[in-house]
Parts: C-alpha cells; sequence; structure tokens
C-alpha cells in the first residue's frame, strides 16, 4: 500500500480496530464497515457510544450509514476533492495542530525551484514525458538534491510500487534543513496551502454533488478531533483502492491525518480494512510480483539485477531504517538457499527471477488472450467471475496449453470450457478449447493449521479443527510437494536455468498420513534463525549481512524468538492492546510511530491520550505499546550526521523508516503519479475536470485495445454512473456462499440499486429486470428501485447511480449473470490495480439474455 508507505514509511495499517474506541470522530470512506468487516465494526460502535462522531462517506446508504451520524453521499471517483478540501478547510481555519505538523512532517522542507504545480501545468507536475507517458521525478525532490541523482530503478516503467522504493526512488533526497516557521514560500507547507487552494466546498458541491453546508459540517466535525486532547482515525477498503487513482486517495486521507496530528496516537491513524483473512499477509510475504518478504524490491531486469551489491546500493537508505536493507536481503537469500548460499556466489542472488516488464495479475490476461502464456495456476480465486472483463478472461483461459485449478468447489474458472456464457452464445465451442484444465480439490480453512495476517497486520494462529475431506489437501501441502518434485527433476537436468532450483532449501518436516508439511516449521524460517546452529531469532535486530542469519520476513521476526514459543498462538491478551493475543509485525507494535504519541520533550501530548512516553528514570521508552521507536534514544538526542541508519535521526523523529525520520505531507520519491495527490476524473466519467485541462490521471493505463473498449467521458450513449460493491451475506465470486443454502437464501439473485428518480426516467419498475450495458458487455438484473442511491446535482447537471453487488456467476445454487464483464482492465500506475468503483453504463427496462 504505497499510499501509506511513501507517507509513513510503511504500507500497512496504522492502527489496531480495538484502538477505534479511543477515537473522538471516526471518518469512514471507501468502504460499509458493517457489512464488510463486522467484527471490527463493533469497536465503531463503542466508540459512538463513548461520544465519538461517526461520519460515513459513500454513494450509497448502507448498514454503515445507518449506524453513522452524519452520511454523506458523493458521486463516485471524486474522493481526493472532498478529501483535498478537509485539507483546504483545515489550512485555510489554521484547523492544523502546528506543533506536531512542525515537528514531527516534512511541512518545513524547502523543495528545488523547478518543481512545477498542477495549477501551473493545467493538470500535470513537472516531469511529464509525453511520449513515454511517465514522469521523471527528479524535480520533485527538496532543495539541493542532485539533479540526475534519481536511480536507475525509477527509470523503468514496469517497475511497481508496492516495494519499498518503487516509482522514483532518488539516490539523494537532498537537503533535510526546514524552516520551522513554515514560512518559506517554496517549503512544504505554503506549497501544500497553494495546490490544495480550489479545493473548496464549492469546488466539492460541483464535483462531488455534496451541498456546502453538509461538507462543512463534516468538517467542523471531524476536524475537532485534533490537538493535544483529541484524535480522529479514518478506515477505508478497497471502494478507495479500485480506482485510477486509488493510492492518491489514501495519500489524500494520510496528509490530512499528519495535519490534525492524528498518526502514532490513540484513537488516530488510518485503518486499511482487508477484505480477506490473510489479504495483508499476501503482500507481506507476498503473492505480487514486483515484491519480495518484507516488501524488498524485485530484481528487474537491466535495472538493479547486475549484482547483490548493485542491489542493495539501489535500495539502502544512508539514514533511517532502511540502512539496514544488505541485512534483509542477504537473510532473505540465506533462507531462500540455505548452505548454497555463500558469500562468494552472493548469496545464490542470480538465482533470483528478473522483472523482465509487466507481470501484473491483469496484464498476463492479455499476454494470454494474446498466446503469450502457456500455463496457469489458479488457487484462491475466481478471475471467471470476480475479476474485471471477465469474458475477457474467460476467452484467455481458452487459450492456454494447460490450467491449475485448486478450490472447494467446482468454480467457473475450472468449468469455463463447457458452461461459460461464451459457450451458451456460441463464442466458444468446448471442442475447440485446447485447454487441459486439472482441478483439485481444496482444503478449507478449518482444515488446515497455519497463521493469517489480518487488518491491523496480526499474525494469529489456527489450529486444525477436522481433517480435510478425500483428496483435499492444503496449499502448503500441494506446493511443497510440487516443489519436492521439481526439484527432484532438476536434479536430473544440470541446464543452469535450474541453479537455483537445485540448490533451494526445501527440508520441511512432513508428519501424518497425506506428509503434511508442518506449518510452525514454516512459521519459524520465516521468524529467522542462526545458521549455524539454528537458534531461533528474537527478532530483527539480530538479522546480518554475513550469511549468518536466515530470515524468511524480516518484518516478521521476532513471532517464534525461541523454541516452543509461537507468538501468533498467544491467547492471553493483555492491556488496552491486547498484547499477548497473536503477534503484529513489527515486534508486536500494536500502534505504528507512536513516538508521535509523545511531544518532542518526550511526554505524553496529554493525559488522555497517552500511549508511549519518554521515563526520565530509566531512561528508556515505556506505555502501553510496544514503542516503534530505539528504546535508549532520548528525546533530546540531536542526530549525528556523521552516522548512518537510526543513528543519524533524531531523538523527535517518529517516522523512523523515512530518511529524514519525518511523515511525509509531500512525497519526494516513491510515487509514479505526482508528489500531492490530484483529481482527475475516473477513466470513464459523465462529466469533464472541473479543475484541469487533464482530465484524467496521466500516468494511469486503461489498455486501450479493441477487446478492452472504453465510453467516450462523457458519451450520452453511457450516461449513468456505475458503482460495484459487496454483500455482506456472499463473499467475493461467490464460490463459497452461493453453494452453501442458507446464504443463497438470503441473498438469493442479483440486482441493481436505482433511484426513484432514475426509475421514473427510464421506465425501470421495481422487481422488474433491467439490462446493464458498457462497451464492454450487457448483463441482465432486477430492479431494486431506493433512495438508498441518491441522485446528485452535479455542476448543474442531474447525475444517476446504477450499484451492483459482484458475487454471482453461473454455477452455484443461486445464479445469476457476471457483474465484472462490465468492467475494463486497467491500471493505476502505482499498484496496478484497476478502476471498479467508478463508471459508466446505460440501464433500460428489459431483460437482456448475457449468454
Amino acid at each position: 500500500m504505497p499510499g501509506l508507505g511513501t507517507s509513513f514509511g510503511r504500507g500497512g495499517a496504522t492502527t489496531a480496530q480495538q484502538d477505534l474506541v479511543n477515537a473522538d470522530a471516526i471518518l469512514i470512506m471507501g468502504s460499509s464497515m458493517a457489512e464488510q468487516h463486522p467484527v471490527g465494526f463493533r469497536f465503531v460502535v463503542e466508540a459512538r457510544e463513548r461520544g465519538a462522531t461517526v461520519i460515513h462517506v459513500d454513494p450509497r446508504f448502507t448498514r454503515t450509514s445507518a449506524m453513522a451520524d452524519i452520511w454523506v453521499p458523493l458521486r463516485p471517483g471524486t474522493d481526493i476533492v472532498f478529501l483535498g478540501a478537509l485539507i483546504h478547510y483545515v489550512l485555510e481555519h489554521g484547523r492544523e495542530f502546528r506543533e506536531y505538523v512542525a515537528h514531527y512532517t516534512n511541512a518545513g522542507t524547502i523543495l528545488r525551484e523547478d518543481v512545477a504545480l498542477p495549477d501551473d501545468l493545467d493538470g500535470l507536475f513537472s516531469g511529464w514525458d509525453s511520449e513515454r507517458r511517465r514522469y521523471d521525478p527528479g524535480t520533485w525532490l527538496y532543495r539541493g538534491a542532485p539533479r540526475g541523482g534519481r536511480r536507475d530503478s525509477a527509470q523503468d516503467p514496469s517497475a511497481g510500487g508496492h516495494g519499498k522504493d518503487r516509482g522514483g526512488e532518488a539516490a539523494d533526497l537532498g537537503d533535510f534543513g526546514r524552516d520551522q516557521s513554515l514560512q518559506h514560500p517554496r517549503c512544504v507547507f505554503q506549497v501544500l496551502k497553494r495546490h490544495f487552494e480550489r479545493y473548496t466546498p464549492e469546488m466539492v458541491e460541483r464535483i462531488c454533488g455534496v451541498p456546502q453546508a453538509q461538507f462543512r459540517r463534516v468538517a467542523e466535525a471531524f476536524c475537532a478531533a485534533s490537538g493535544p486532547e483529541r484524535t480522529g482515525a479514518i478506515c477505508y477498503a478497497v471502494g478507495w483502492t479500485q480506482h485510477s487513482v486509488g493510492v492518491q486517495i489514501i495519500r489524500t486521507a494520510a496528509i490530512l491525518q499528519l495535519l490534525l496530528g492524528n498518526i502514532g496516537r490513540p484513537g488516530g491513524g488510518i485503518l486499511a480494512l482487508r477484505g480477506h483473512a490473510s489479504i495483508q499477509g499476501s503482500t507481506d510475504i507476498p503473492t505480487l510480483y514486483d515484491i519480495l518478504p518484507g516488501y524488498l524490491p524485485m530484481p528487474f531486469f537491466g535495472v538493479d539485477a547486475s549484482s547483490l551489491s548493485a542491489y542493495n546500493r539501489a535500495h539502502t537508505e544512508r539514514t533511517g531504517w532502511w540502512a539496514n536493507f544488505p541485512r534483509y536481503s542477504a537473510s532473505l537469500l540465506k533462507a531462500y538457499y540455505g548452505e548454497h548460499a555463500t558469500i562468494q556466489n552472493d548469496f545464490g542472488f542470480d538465482w533470483l527471477p528478473r522483472v523482465t516488464g509487466d507481470h501484473s495479475h491483469l496484464q498476463y490476461w492479455l499476454d494470454m488472450m494474446d498466446g503469450r502464456m502457456e500455463g496457469l495456476f489458479v488457487m484462491g480465486q475466481n478471475p471467471a467471475v470476480g475479476a474485471p472483463h471477465a469474458g475477457l478472461e474467460r476467452k484467455a483461459l481458452a487459450r492456454l496449453k494447460w490450467l491449475v485449478v485448486r478450490d472447494l468447489v467446482e468454480s467457473e474458472t475450472a468449468s469455463f470450457w463447457h458452461d461459460s456464457p461464451e459457450i451458451a452464445r456460441g463464442e466458444l465451442r468446448t471442442e475447440d478449447i485446447e485447454t487441459e484444465v486439472f482441478f483439485f480439490p481444496a482444503a478449507g480453512h478449518a482444515e488446515k493449521e497455519g497463521t493469517f495476517t489480518n487488518t491491523q497486520r496480526l499474525l494469529q494462529w489456527r489450529e486444525k479443527a477436522v481433517e480435510a475431506p478425500g483428496d483435499a489437501r492444503s496449499e502448503l501441502w500441494f506446493i511443497y510437494h510440487l516443489g519436492r518434485r521439481l526439484r527432484a527433476r532438476a536434479a536430473g537436468d544440470p541446464r543452469p536455468r535450474n541453479a537455483g532450483l537445485r540448490a533451494l532449501w526445501w527440508d520441511y518436516r512432513i508428519e501424518g498420513p497425506h506428509a503434511e508439511p508442518v506449518a510452525e516449521q514454516v512459521l519459524q524460517e520465516i521468524n529467522g534463525w542462526r545458521v549455524a546452529d539454528r537458534h531461533l531469532l528474537g527478532g530483527f535486530t539480530e538479522l546480518k549481512d554475513d550469511g549468518s542469519t536466515a530470515c524468511g520476513c524480516w518484518i516478521y521476526s521476532g513471532v517464534c524468538p525461541r523454541e516452543g514459543e509461537n507468538r501468533a498462538n498467544g491467547r492471553t491478551p493483555r492491556g488496552p492492546y491486547g498484547h499477548g493475543w497473536g503477534f503484529a509485525w513489527p515486534a508486536d507494535r500494536r500502534i505504528l510511530y507512536n513516538r508521535a504519541s509523545a511531544a518532542p520533550d518526550g511526554k505524553p501530548w496529554s493525559d488522555r491520550k497517552k500511549l508511549v512516553w519518554w521515563d526520565t528514570a530509566t531512561r528508556r521508552w515505556t506505555g502501553l505499546d510496544v514503542p516503534d521507536f530505539v528504546s535508549d534514544k532520548a528525546p533530546d538526542y540531536s542526530g549525528d550526521p556523521g552516522e548512518t541508519g537510526d543513528r543519524a535521526l533524531p531523538g523527535d523523529a517518529p517516522f523512523i523508516m523515512h530518511e529524514d525520520g519525518l511523515g511525509w505531507l509531500w512525497v519526494p520519491s516513491g510515487l509514479k503519479d505526482g508528489p500531492l495527490p490530484t483529481h482527475y476524473e475516473p477513466l470513464e466519467s459523465p462529466v469533464a475536470n472541473l479543475l484541469y485541462a487533464q482530465s484524467t490521471n496521466p500516468a494511469a493505463d486503461p489498455k486501450l485495445r479493441p477487446d478492452n473498449p472504453y465510453a467516450r467521458s462523457p458519451d450520452p450513449e453511457y450516461p449513468f454512473v456505475l458503482t460495484t460493491y459487496r454483500l455482506t451475506e456472499h463473499h467475493t465470486a461467490g464460490g463459497m456462499t452461493r453453494t452453501l443454502s442458507h446464504l443463497a437464501e438470503l441473498q438469493p439473485e442479483l440486482f441493481c440499486e436505482v433511484s426513484p428518480d432514475l426509475a421514473e426516467l427510464t421506465g425501470l419498475i421495481h422487481g422488474g429486470w433491467a439490462t446493464i450495458a458498457t462497451p464492454r458487455a450487457r448483463i441482465a438484473a432486477r430492479v431494486l428501485v431506493t433512495t438508498r442511491i441518491p441522485t446528485l446535482q452535479v455542476n448543474g447537471r442531474t447525475v444517476h447511480q446504477v450499484g451492483l453487488p459482484y458475487h454471482w456467476g453461473y454455477r452455484g445454487l443461486v445464479k445469476g449473470d457476471v457483474v465484472n464483464d462490465l468492467l475494463p482492465i486497467s491500471q493505476e500506475p502505482n499498484v496496478r490495480i484497476m478502476e471498479s468503483k467508478a463508471l459508466v453504463c446505460r440501464i433500460e427496462p428489459r431483460r437482456a439474455d448475457s449468454r
């Protein structure tokens, strides 16, 4: 999550769900938390009962809206305008937590003279290359940064933003000196003021469709949750991420929270709500193509991949905690290759794959469609229903040579070759499809042991409740035995391409009648050990760069600090943050950046909002959480410019992952689409951009091609806004829920939500049928006429919205058309996620057969 990572230093939720009870205001946007995260939402309810103001900003009135004090409907895709106007409100009325901002953020840092903002360039930042359609971020650096000092990794357009510095990292950010008065015309604080000057309540009304009085009510309520005695929290989910400006939406929230002094403090923070039990874990120990465990960047061919020393040089900072990068990379390679990883062979660095281009999830469907991919493993996913432009993806599956699907049921992905809509329409014929499909039954989560890493970075161990039936096996079993067989094949094949596979450490203990690998041993490998004697490490501070330690994911180190202790399996919570229940990375810190909960002198900002503080008697940091700071670094430590790493940072620099130790209001390096958030319209929009001539995010990739068409913006053929969402009763693509009778009964049929105004305009009848069409496809759904999805007034015109849940498919107890057929394949520039929350469509009062 580079929106959080570039702002604060780590791409994880800054707070814990339990801490929401300490908030004085909670802003929920991009999420219906009550429906999608009901267990965590109970803390929101408790906070409200304690007096907190709960604000829900969402296009639809949901169960979350019903529990909120304030509900604000806005047009999908305009979140940056709304949040930017909150920033403008803070700055215009002097509502920032001034002492926090001056000491703990880069507000006072002076920028280069040659930087230009969107107001100067009508929607673009300086450095835009229109031919290559990407930014050179050199002008975004601090004063004194050398010209041309940008790292080579920024030159590669395929470099994603998941790693610590993919997107434009600089070899030297420039001068960290600051104007503490925040008056210099080129200091970040003054630049921020100028940039958000146009984000006014009037502009919110014109662009978002939110009346000015309603916006001001929200602004006053949330901005009041600031200062020594008060804090406010922000919660978001995929309603923010699945946009062509998704990372920058989250960046806007980060700026707001830094200005209000709400990061690192009780009842503050930004909670990234993750929709699955281990989505956080799948980015920590990634299933993504561009990062290694612990957010280490994958080496990119021709960029940082020539040697381990070149790779380390490209990603090691002189100051801040990333000065330890070589320890993490060497220890990871030792975990991979064991005794075969030596100093002489760069610890096996040459065996790591190199990224040669865009190998992201969305791009490989286009590669598949174009015949550039032969095989695919699908595990825990159902792209034939759950992915954008699902119709194209089903056709792409027909061009594979082989497909492996592991699932609890025969999903639409496994059966595409004989019962898809394309088969029914005659676009594909079973006898013409050469894809060989291997379908493996998978164990459910109660049928295997291991860890989940949840929304708040919390590792929780789960025990096996029952044996899996029949031939169903766990993912760990499948991957282990697949790897064992591949290594056996490689052992007899001396070609250099197999050297890494032959060297791989793969000696996990197995147990039981099915030779199941011991999951706890895998967790111990992730934790790390001393190579000489396999002594488990107590934490990442013990890692070395000389090959003497092995660690599968440095941020998880400490979860198994000694033999017989698995902190993820802890079940004795203590204190207000539940220490002893599970293990939160890093080092069991529940609130990240919690040094900021104390004033620069180390004393709590207030007794009501105390969290960690400097104990003058013991000369150590102490408090209610594990300090996210070097425990014996005194508040008055000035930092040593001659030192490297953390010792170069002063004792009042809470954001220790950043080179300057500060929270970044301005991101000088690390993002592909600008150092500040800027409003762009969605890739398909019913209106033009009222702020700039540049209508859409210039760095976004719409993947324009004949089989992935778009509407014009605006387009009279597709005049209505389309947004998709999830229901409580069904889970993602529906494979786990449409097959269960009780859940199928609760939500038996696909429906679309429309307002009474839209129903009257188009002739739609409540309970009747509607056809919804985009340039990609058309589907049919039952009509739900409701005031829950209101009509909006946007710049003097009426904008109607259509809401669609996306859980249905053509298998299971209840069936329906595939809503994701309507979406295009597109990519946000930093993390390559699709835009699914703000599109355009047309709707008609009839039932069209999509099959």
